[in-house]
């Protein structure tokens, strides 16, 4: 087998183990832009979709959409159709969101109290970089 196709069938091994792998499959859900929002959002209560996107002038109909439907589907949340005219739909969340809130709010804990030494470290490591030709 030459180098080649060595690295070729580690990398789909990798791909394998990663499409598999737990920690990867939340993060891919949890780490979406919006995700988190939504999330910290509904664990206030319910929330009507005009609702969520007045909380969020900076995301897109098509985006808050499109994150809804990923965190409904992923079980963090439910959609309540109430037939009514105009029909009322009421976003909530469920007892697997529940569960994520604490993990979210100590994510964003950590963010907020440690967000200046994560610039710090960028704005070092830039200028090391820039100074190195890099």
């Amino acid at each position: 087998m030459t180098a080649a196709q060595r690295r070729a069938r580690a990398k789909t091994e990798f791909e394998a183990y990663m499409a598999a792998c737990p920690t990867q499959q939340l993060m891919t859900t949890l780490g979406n832009k919006w995700s988190t929002m939504l999330l910290l959002a509904l664990a206030r209560g319910p929330r009507r979709y005009a609702d969520l996107a007045r909380e969020m002038p900076g995301v897109s109909a098509k985006m808050l959409t499109q994150t809804l439907r990923l965190l409904e589907r992923d079980g963090f949340v439910a959609r309540t159709v109430t037939p009514a005219v105009p029909v009322q739909v009421d976003y909530s969340l469920t007892e697997l969101g529940e569960r994520a809130i604490p993990l979210v709010e100590h994510v964003r804990d950590w963010a907020e109290a440690n967000i200046s030494d994560v610039h710090a470290a960028r704005a070092r490591h830039d200028a090391e970089a820039q100074v190195a030709g890099r």
